[in-house]
């Protein structure tokens, strides 16, 4: 069941490169910058997915990341998940993240399954929502 908000988030992807070609399939990595917030404690952060595109059009992706809080505390977090692309030239990806921690502020989120909504615009903004599974 769909739980509580955990927080919001806002970045842009910074980067792309491509880390893997073969029998008709590529695999894209892109990097990310964001800032949001996780149970009301406000982080900056960056991470990098692998996306590979699939004959029937959806994208899955998987990827990883640090987010710090403005004292220097950081949960780390990996994750997976399913998008495709939108007719405005970016993305939407729902998904799952895993986290880890040892910031007090945080360390509910080690506990947690993060459902996410992650969506792209053309120019590469990022804006995302992140659930908790209950």
């Amino acid at each position: 069941m769909l739980g509580e908000l955990i927080g919001e988030f806002h970045g842009q992807n910074t980067g792309r490169r491509v880390v893997a070609v073969g029998d008709g399939h590529v695999t894209i990595e892109t990097s990310i910058r964001i800032t949001g917030s996780y149970f009301g404690t406000a982080v900056n952060g960056f991470g990098t997915y692998d996306a590979e595109p699939r004959p029937d059009g959806t994208v899955y992706g998987e990827g990883q990341g640090v987010d710090m809080t403005a004292d220097g505390q950081s949960v780390t977090w990996h994750g997976n998940g399913l998008g495709h692309l939108t007719e405005n030239g970016g993305t939407s990806f729902r998904g799952a993240l895993f986290f880890s921690t040892a910031a007090p502020q945080l360390e509910r989120l080690n506990g947690v399954v993060g459902l996410f909504e992650f969506d792209t615009d053309a120019d590469e903004r990022i804006t995302g929502k992140l659930y908790e599974w209950k």
